[in-house]
């Protein structure tokens, strides 16, 4: 009988480094930066063969929501001429250069199974190695695991349905119309793509939309400027009772920032209520109605996953429990890359360097202490 993944033994002779970084996105990169440029010695555990494979995995049409002028990490601006939208595909490279202009300690096909503290240290377990260290940077976002409600399964065989982290294009579906589940920025793309081939409902809630075309060049070299980099970096913070009103509203999602309501309609995107079930295995609207449809996408987000995380850091909700990142019940252990870890823009890419560099600031006071 084969292991469980929690179960699987790991090689006792462990690896030691001051600092390990668990996860090789945008955020592990940004912490692997100003590591570096503190001197202090670190991994970088990813668990993509490739680093910028979370971005390639999208679907193919993906562009960017933000200007290029603000998809740069510190240190090294995005390679795109200021108020384009980069591919997802040219994302990806850029975060690849990223890590090799900066030598950055990647390493690929980690995938940290078991995250303990004993001994005065932290051990962390990935299917073949050990890794030992004084302090750890969690360095992911609260979105990964593929989320889909649990009627889904009720659905009739006959109707193909997928999450919208597992969609690439249009010729993966059906003859027929498609249901988009979830009416944010992804869905609303989705939708719109989709609308060329098929005939497409759109259900969700309205999340509403920013309120300037991001497009335009007032909105692309002007506007983005003023609401990214100003409100939702300097304005919308923990820091301020705005921010933190912002915070505990926030988990409905953001608005549409480059899709709006009149796109859709000029698609023929038709908008229904909130999906709320399954009868007779088709899906129930909000409102009563049973539309048909022979592909539905759920576009309904990620959940987080820190199971294999052993330590009590958590609420009752699963949240992991910190202060800018820092958990203040468990010494050494930092998160970077959650929703709005300190401000709006902590999960964006231009915000995301702020917080990676209070983190290793913190890092680098607390191994001057000792």
């Amino acid at each position: 009988m084969g292991l469980l993944e929690r179960d699987r033994v790991a090689p006792a002779t462990a690896e030691r480094f001051s600092v390990v970084v668990v996860g090789g996105g945008q955020a592990g990169l940004s912490v692997g930066y100003h590591l570096a440029r503190r001197g202090i010695s670190f991994v970088i555990l990813d668990s993509a063969p490739r680093t910028g494979d979370s971005w390639r995995r999208r679907w193919d049409s993906l562009r960017l929501f933000t200007p290029s002028h603000l998809d740069g990490l510190d240190g090294m601006p995005f390679p795109a001429p200021a108020g384009t939208f980069p591919t997802k595909d040219e994302m990806a490279d850029y975060l690849e250069s990223y890590a090799q202009r900066f030598a950055l300690p990647v390493r690929h096909g980690a995938t940290v199974r078991a995250l303990r503290h004993a001994d005065g240290h932290y051990r962390l377990e990935t299917d073949d190695a050990v890794y030992e260290a004084g302090q750890v940077v969690v360095a992911m976002s609260n979105y990964q695991k593929p989320f889909i409600p649990g009627f889904a399964r009720e659905l009739a065989p006959d109707i193909l349905q997928m999450h919208a982290g597992d969609y690439r294009d249009p010729a993966q579906l059906r003859d027929g119309p498609v249901l988009v589940a979830g009416a944010g920025n992804s869905g609303a793309e989705i939708a719109i793509e989709l609308a060329k081939t098929h005939k497409v409902l759109l259900a969700g809630r309205d999340v509403g939309e920013v309120p300037f075309r991001v497009t335009s060049f007032w909105g692309r070299h002007v506007m983005s400027r003023l609401v990214l980099r100003f409100v939702f970096h300097r304005i919308l913070t923990t820091a301020t009772p705005m921010g933190r009103k912002r915070r505990a509203a926030a988990r409905g999602g953001p608005p549409l920032v480059r899709t709006r309501s009149v796109d859709l309609s000029a698609a023929g995107v038709e908008r229904v209520p909130p999906v709320s079930g399954v009868r007779n295995g088709k899906l129930l609207l909000q409102d009563g109605r049973m539309p048909d449809a022979a592909n539905v996408i759920w576009c309904t987000g990620f959940k987080p996953d820190f199971s294999w995380i052993d330590l009590p850091v958590f609420s009752e909700q699963g949240s992991p429990l910190h202060q800018r990142g820092v958990v203040s019940a468990q010494p050494g252990l930092y998160f970077v890359g959650l929703h709005f870890l300190y401000a709006m823009s902590s999960t964006m890419i231009h915000g995301v360097g702020r917080d990676a560099g209070y983190v290793a600031d913190v890092i680098a006071r607390s191994m001057t202490k000792r």
